[in-house]
């Protein structure tokens, strides 16, 4: 089973998170229309997890990350594959409440849509954000939860 690494920003304004929706492109469907997810993606070879999640977010956001701790880790199969997620706190959250994709290198190829939601009131995979304090979680100085669906 092939292992895939994905990085994901957890950002905060106003108890709502900072999430996207994704269009179809290279011929896949990574989220159906009706869910949102954190933005992020994939880690490619040899990049550390911190790098990686700059680069995807600076690609779909146009903002430089300021990245803070690691908040969760999920693992799950899909289709074949193993995937390991892992969850950081980004910082300066008040850079992201006026995304424009159409200045941004992947933003307008990935996303078809980006805003802060409530995580209470709004589809939202993975569905552990749906259900965790995540404020609550990002100011402790506790161990990243994990969450394994193996």
């Amino acid at each position: 089973m092939k292992q895939n690494i994905k990085i994901r920003a957890i950002v905060i304004n106003q108890n709502k998170l900072l999430c996207v929706r994704h269009k179809s492109y290279k011929g896949v469907v990574v989220q159906t229309s009706k869910s949102w997810a954190l933005p992020g993606g994939t880690l490619e070879p040899g990049e550390s997890l911190i790098s990686g999640l700059k680069r995807e977010i600076l690609e779909e956001t146009g903002v430089r990350a300021i990245v803070g701790n690691l908040i969760y880790i999920q693992q799950f199969n899909y289709q074949l594959q193993t995937y390991l997620e892992f969850f950081f706190h980004v910082l300066n959250s008040n850079e992201f409440l006026d995304i424009d994709l159409s200045k941004t290198t992947h933003g307008n190829l990935e996303i078809a849509e980006i805003n802060f939601v409530d995580p209470m009131k709004t589809f939202l995979l993975p569905k552990f954000l749906s259900t965790e304090p995540i404020t609550k979680d990002v100011k402790s100085n506790n161990p990243p939860k994990i969450f394994s669906y193996l």
